[in-house]
């Protein structure tokens, strides 16, 4: 207890420094803003600030990425309540019963039943990350190369499992990104590999020229082709502060729905999004007339609000604890460590501390900003939702070339970018969901390392990984996930949360 409450104390005297505050705020508002406006999620957002990280201080700009993350987690509830349009995957259920109250009148109370929920939902998920962080880490330490190896099969086959759409094809798109992690030289024996011969490949392909192709110019294209249909309500917001009546039918369902959020949270692939369905469902079956819910129920609200947050912070235990990323956000967090020469793993905690704890501290900082920053702002939300996507896009892709230029300073990277991004909108019209591919990238190199250690020290014999018994049992898991995932009844149960 001491040490948790050292390590807390660490990451808040590292938190609450001028800079990581102003980052911390900066990283709120501009999730805020993404969440609000439908269509441009956290992901493309992330993939676009990426470039403009690279001269700040790495716990700076991490707080400010993950700000963003959860931020929109937030700013997308504003939408979904006011517009009947969810800004954010994690928002669709919200939609069914906080619009419901907007039309009665009552769009001030969901807005502030969803910020409280989500701010005891993050509260609590920040403690749980820093309780389980270094008994995790500890653990992470023991794994050999044969392990690592082992639970990133496990947790590509996650991501499998959770994803949208159809499971060949999210095996497609890790089987793409393990490739593309792939091209360029490879280091041990200097040779060339997929770069067709060229010479601007022989590094590999950048990260943030990946990410921002398949999700920034790609998601700026596919909104472009959409039509707009906002139904912003137009009745008074009302009061914010709920009832006694209103936390008397909210709170169980906001308690639940942060234990639900949080453990689907840190399944890796899209664990954080199966959170507020899981929990919707669940508050329907318990409730004495579910009838209401579809209606204005404000359990409908409380409930899943609360899993969206809490799953959106859990998912960095993974990442921080085993550098594990178990979504696409938080490849892009990998991503953003890598850039600044911090290796994503079970060595942050002992060699960058302040980082892994600042880091912590600062979630507990964000949400209470934007409990702050979503309220108050709620006018400014609806004249924003108001402006056409047309006049906001042309500006977003000029932003996006610049610092995609700043980067290396290399036009090249310009048109890697557009091409990633003709990639990604026609992999979006075929139905193939981009981010296992983004997860696969991110994993490759990694994958490619270990299997390599692991070979190297057992020379040469892939019995090693079915030998070792923790990297045994982490294999078996893995196809025994895949065989439940393919069996016709689990696969239909799972075409129709998503539909849903």
């Amino acid at each position: 207890m001491e040490a948790f409450l050292g390590n807390l104390s660490l990451g808040f005297g590292t938190a609450l420094t001028l800079n990581n505050i102003f980052f911390c705020f900066i990283g709120c508002m501009v999730g805020t803003l993404v969440g609000v406006l439908p269509g441009v999620g956290p992901i493309a957002t992330i993939a676009m600030l990426l470039p403009i990280t690279f001269g700040l201080d790495p716990t700076g700009a991490l707080i400010m990425l993950a700000g963003i993350y959860y931020g929109a987690q937030y700013g997308g509830s504003t939408t979904a309540i006011l517009v009947n349009l969810p800004g954010e995957a994690t928002s669709v259920v919200t939609v069914l019963d906080g619009h419901q109250m907007a039309k009665q009148g009552r769009a001030g109370v969901a807005l502030g039943i969803a910020a409280i929920g989500s701010f005891f939902a993050g509260t609590v998920a920040t403690l749980l990350i820093a309780a389980l962080g270094q008994p995790l880490t500890k653990l992470a330490q023991l794994f050999g190369p044969a392990e690592y190896f082992s639970l990133m099969i496990m947790g590509l086959v996650f991501a499998v499992v959770l994803a949208r759409g159809s499971i060949l094809k999210a095996i497609c798109m890790i089987l793409a990104g393990l490739l593309l992690s792939t091209v360029g030289t490879d280091l041990e024996t200097g040779q060339e590999r997929l770069t067709l011969g060229l010479q601007d490949l022989s590094d590999g392909i950048d990260f943030a020229v990946l990410a921002m192709g398949i999700f920034g110019f790609a998601e700026i294209v596919r909104n472009l082709e959409n039509p707009e249909t906002r139904d912003v309500v137009q009745r008074a917001v009302g009061k914010l502060l709920p009832g006694k009546e209103d936390f008397k039918q909210a709170y169980r369902p906001i308690l639940r729905g942060t234990f639900v959020g949080a453990i689907l949270g840190i399944l890796p692939g899209n664990g954080a999004v199966l959170g507020p369905f899981a929990s919707y469902t669940m508050e329907k079956k318990l409730a004495k007339d579910p009838s209401r819910f579809g209606r204005g129920a404000i359990e409908g609200v409380a409930g899943p609000e609360a899993a969206n947050n809490a799953g959106a912070q859990t998912a960095f235990i993974p990442l921080l604890t085993l550098g594990i990323p178990p979504n696409a956000v938080m490849a892009l967090m990998v991503g953003a460590m890598t850039i600044h020469g911090i290796i994503p793993g079970p060595q942050v905690m002992t060699k960058n501390p302040d980082l892994f704890w600042g880091m912590i501290a600062s979630m507990w900082l964000g949400n209470l900003m934007l409990l702050v920053i979503n309220l108050p702002l709620i006018g400014l939300w609806i004249r924003l939702l108001k402006v056409p996507y047309r006049m906001m896009f042309p500006a977003i892709m000029i932003f996006c070339c610049i610092g995609i230029y700043s980067v290396n300073n290399s036009t090249s990277d310009v048109l890697f970018t557009a091409f990633f991004g003709l990639v990604g909108y026609t992999l979006l019209k075929f139905g193939f969901e981009p981010a296992p591919m983004l997860l696969g990238f991110v994993l490759g190199k990694l994958m490619e390392e270990k299997l390599r250690q692991a070979l190297i020290l057992s020379r040469g014999s892939f019995m090693t990984f079915v030998e070792r018994p923790v990297s045994g049992v982490l294999l078996a898991i893995a196809v025994l996930m895949l065989i439940i995932a393919l069996l016709p009844s689990i696969r239909k149960g799972r075409d129709e949360v998503f539909v849903e």
